[in-house]
This record gives C-alpha cells, structure tokens and sequence, in this order.
C-alpha cells in the first residue's frame, strides 16, 4: 500500500506516494504490461452500472476495487465522494493520479492487491468493484475482503460481465474458474445484508476503450444491515 489509510482520515492529497506496492509481483506486471501496450485502455468515462446505482445514494467514504485508469474514481470525487482507490498495476495508478489532478480532486491511492491491502475494515460506506480481476481461492479471500470493507448501512456494489463466468478456458490462458463472480459473493451474504439488485441487465457501455464488445452486465447491490 502506498499511503496510510485510516479510518476517518481525509482525501487531502491527489498526488501519487513513492511505490509501496503489496501483493503478488506476478499479478502486477501482467497488468502493468497490459496497461503500458496502449496508451489508454479504458474509454475514460465512469462506467454506466455504477452511474446508475450510486445515483440515489448519500455520498460517503467509498472504496474503488481495481480503479484502473481512474475515470470511476474521480466521477466519484467529484459527486462528493471521499475515495480511496485501489490498483494493482502502477501503470494505471500514474495514469489515474494525473486525471485526478487535472479534475482537482483528492483521492487517496493504494497500490496494492485486494487481499494485501490494509484497509480499516468495516468502514467504506460504498466498496464499488467494477469487472474485477479478483482471482479465486479456496478461502474465498476476495470475496470475503469486499464484504468486509463495507461498513454498516454501506453498500456492496459488484458488476461484471454477463457469460464470462461460464466460457470455457481460452488458449490465451484465461480461465472463468480462476476469478471471482457475482454469484460467489452472493453466496457468501448472509443474515447481516439485504440483497438489493440481484440480476443481469443491459450494460450502457461508454464509447471506446477495452470490452465495449461485452453487452449484458451482472450487477449486485447489497447493503450490509448491521
């Protein structure tokens, strides 16, 4: 993790700390490999699901899971969101930092895995994961970091893409049973959440950037009862 990260602590810095970076070398490099073949991968817009869902909500502390280049982050800061966004790729981080210092707002940056990441638990109001890279394990241990990083009263927010989850594994290496979905997460949510959407939707795609070719979107939205 690049920066301290403590609960009640202010946004107060838009600039990118000195590498601190926790979690699997490996992982990182794949994707800071990806990110560095192009010289933007995203379309550079927030993505559509969460516009729609986070429009009713009360902005809060919000954690942005795999916030890539950046354009969730700060569409949420400037909705008056205090964020904290999380990345594996330093390619991406650099990117993200300098959109968030072109659009004047404060974010506080970590570079690290989800399952590295000391993050205060129970504290996030919204934990916002948009198509998430989060590789499976037996423990569930992604799964299990989104649900507790969402305070009491927060909100889970999950999409992904509808299908992935069943493909088959590609010769490109990419296998569905390597990553977490959805309906893992759901699994996992018991008395203490209330299943708010639950269901496979249209996806409202921005122009340009990687997967404009995905059409559907799984999206789930639990809020945490207590």
């Amino acid at each position: 993790m690049t920066d301290n990260i403590t609960a009640g602590s202010p946004a107060s810095d838009t600039s990118l700390p000195g590498d601190g970076y926790v979690g699997d070398p490996a992982v990182r490099a794949e994707w800071d490999n990806r990110y560095a073949d192009r010289q933007q991968l995203w379309s550079g817009q927030p993505n559509g699901a969460l516009v729609a869902e986070v429009a009713g909500l009360t902005p809060g502390r919000v954690l942005d899971v795999g916030c890539g280049e950046g354009a969730d982050t700060v569409w949420l800061a400037r909705g008056g969101w205090d964020v904290a966004a999380l990345e594996v790729s330093g390619v991406a981080l650099e990117r993200a930092a300098g959109h968030a210092r072109d659009a004047g707002v404060a974010v506080r940056w970590v570079h690290a895995a989800l399952t590295e990441a000391a993050l205060p638990p129970a504290s996030f109001d919204l934990v916002s994961a948009q198509y998430p890279a989060l590789l499976r394990t037996p423990d569930a241990a992604a799964e299990r970091a989104l649900l507790a990083a969402v305070a009491p009263g927060g909100v889970l927010l999950l999409v992904h893409h509808a299908g992935m989850d069943t493909q088959q594994a590609h010769d490109s290496g990419f296998d569905p049973a390597d990553y977490v979905w959805p309906s893992m997460v759901a699994a996992l949510l018991t008395d203490d959440w209330k299943v708010e959407v639950n269901e496979q939707r249209p996806r409202v795609a921005p122009d340009g950037g990687a997967g404009t070719h995905h059409t559907d979107d799984l999206v789930l939205r639990a809020r945490r009862l207590r």
